[in-house]
């Protein structure tokens, strides 16, 4: 059982504020036609990091993405945003723990940036651990089945925006675009998330890792589409300045989960 603070809370809206920083850096270098934008997430530490402060930028980032990471990882352990327990509801909290997962790594390399000033690559990174995954017996079908979760994972950023479901969880004092600006960055994150799946399925049928996209590999695989590229590159500047809303409107359940988990969803 876990009892949220009003510490932690905050804490979570770091989490969000540091979201914010990353998708609005990432947006802002593919727009710019940055070679930066290859190195993904790594790219946005690096310019953290450059700017005044930046090495206590970077100890916030790292800080505020663990307590996002922990807050995430509650929901498929106690489902605090009662997303219930039917298929549809487990899908949604598995997707969290996914996200838990991918926001503490993205934590390690800020913690990285912020002690060494540098980090792995994104690309050699997850390409390295492919490679691993499929040199063991039935690495293939992991590979595959990963891919499977980043294509449902694509599925239900692509809902969300298209239906809005996530101002549920929003205060009605946020701003009026709010709808809008998170439509386009749910949106722009179902296009990256799909990239990231394919990958995965192709580097699967082929038993070849080099293919396997990292977030940065993703976004740089349109830079030859045009307004493709352009299109998803203000997607996920939207995304962050739709981050940087809910690190403000945000609503955070009550992390007293006694009683709160329904055997469906509300």
């Amino acid at each position: 059982m876990i009892d949220k603070s009003e510490k932690f809370g905050w804490l979570v809206r770091l989490g969000f504020l540091a979201r914010a920083a990353i998708y609005i850096l990432l947006g802002a270098l593919a727009l710019a036609s940055s070679g930066q934008i290859g190195d993904g997430p790594r790219a946005a530490f690096d310019a953290i990091g450059n700017m005044p402060g930046g090495t206590v930028l970077l100890w916030l980032v790292a800080i505020g993405l663990v307590a996002y990471a922990l807050f995430r990882l509650a929901s498929p352990l106690f489902d605090i945003e009662n997303e219930g327990s039917d298929r549809t509801g487990w899908a949604k909290r598995i997707g969290h723990g996914g996200s838990a997962i991918g926001h503490l790594l993205l934590a390690w390399s800020a913690f990285q940036f912020a002690t060494t000033g540098t980090a792995a690559d994104d690309s050699q990174r997850v390409q390295e651990v492919a490679a691993g995954v499929l040199s063991i017996n039935l690495g293939g079908m992991v590979l595959v089945l990963a891919g499977l979760v980043f294509l449902a994972t694509a599925i239900f950023q692509a809902k969300e925006g298209i239906t809005g479901s996530f101002m549920n969880r929003i205060s009605r004092q946020a701003p009026a675009a709010t709808r809008q600006i998170g439509a386009a960055g749910y949106l722009a994150r179902a296009v990256v998330f799909a990239i990231i799946g394919w990958s995965l399925l192709q580097s699967a049928w082929s038993d070849d890792s080099e293919g396997v996209k990292s977030i940065g590999g993703a976004i740089i695989s349109l830079a030859d589409s045009g307004i493709a590229f352009d299109l998803l590159a203000i997607g996920l500047l939207l995304f962050g300045i739709f981050s940087l809303v809910l690190a403000r409107y945000r609503s955070i359940p009550d992390m007293d989960v006694s009683g709160r988990i329904p055997a469906f969803r509300a």
